[in-house]
């Protein structure tokens, strides 16, 4: 009587397959590369904010100390709390909040119809009336100060946050038309069609089906609109003379003076003046991400 036994499975015990190293090797070396390239990047745009959070936190002579060092000597916490405390601060970033907050309001409510209008209805002088916006985007606000400032003068603006607001207003609005204009020339014609058969109206079409496709654009045009109001300082400078009506980028100005240098004060101003922005991106960045997708699986 003879009895078989089942061969067992053979395991192979040779080292892997070099194919499939071969051809791994150079992804994740690629990946490497891309990530080390990242971080680079990301360190050369964020060092500027680390050296000025870091100045914020010295004293002022530690800040003209010779050779500089990366650390505070002496951390002194408290340039914060003299700068919320200082009123003159206060006037300023309201001041500053008014204007950009006021400028990019206008310029979206102005911006969206305009930009509705020339993407979707072809009339008479519409390539000329975007040439005339796009041209009026190339001025710089220093070449038109003094003409800016004499027709404020005539009209009694001077000295007012209106002037400020519709300057900013007028030199931003170019840009957010033709944002907007080309999202708005992006989207199918038929889902306005498809909007209209079901009985919205114009108004409604605009508010219920394009705005919200519209979305990625809305956001960078606010953006870009607060951002640069935020900053403005020439026509800022020219326009307005009380100290407490002035905005942050003029008034800081203030803390270093022929006759005394305070560079820790004027370094946390600094750090404060960033923050309205970086808020306003952080809120509205998951708009942006939310308008990028939206409608992805429809």
């Amino acid at each position: 009587m003879s009895t078989t036994t089942a061969a067992a499975p053979v395991r192979p015990d040779g080292p892997e397959p070099q194919g499939n190293r071969h051809t791994t090797d150079p992804r994740r070396r690629k990946r490497t590369l891309m990530a080390i390239g990242g971080v680079l990047v990301a360190f050369a745009f964020v060092a500027p904010y680390v050296v000025m959070v870091l100045d914020s936190l010295r004293t002022s002579s530690d800040v003209k100390s010779t050779p500089p060092s990366f650390l505070p000597k002496v951390w002194q916490w408290d340039t914060y709390a003299q700068i919320l405390g200082d009123e003159r601060f206060l006037n300023w970033l309201k001041t500053s909040l008014i204007v950009a907050a006021g400028s990019t309001v206008i310029v979206i409510l102005v911006a969206i119809p305009a930009a509705f209008m020339t993407a979707r209805h072809r009339f008479p002088g519409r390539g000329a009336f975007l040439l005339l916006v796009l041209v009026t985007q190339m001025f710089a606000p220093t070449s038109l100060v003094v003409g800016l400032y004499r027709q404020f003068f005539e009209l009694n603006m001077i000295n007012t946050y209106g002037a400020l607001i519709l300057t900013n207003a007028a030199f931003n609005l170019a840009f957010a038309i033709w944002i907007l204009h080309g999202f708005f020339s992006s989207i199918p014609l038929e889902v306005e069609e498809a909007a209209a058969l079901d009985g919205a109206s114009r108004f409604g079409i605009l508010r219920r089906v394009m705005l919200p496709l519209t979305l990625p654009g809305l956001v960078t045009a606010t953006i870009f609109t607060f951002i640069a109001a935020w900053n403005e300082y020439v026509v800022a400078l020219t326009l307005m003379i009380d100290d407490d009506k002035k905005p942050l980028t003029v008034g800081m100005r203030a803390y270093i003076t022929g006759y005394e240098q305070h560079w820790d004060q004027l370094f946390a101003a600094s750090v404060i003046a960033v923050v309205p922005v970086v808020i306003l991106f952080a809120v509205i960045e998951k708009h942006l991400v939310g308008g990028l997708t939206a409608g992805s699986v429809k």
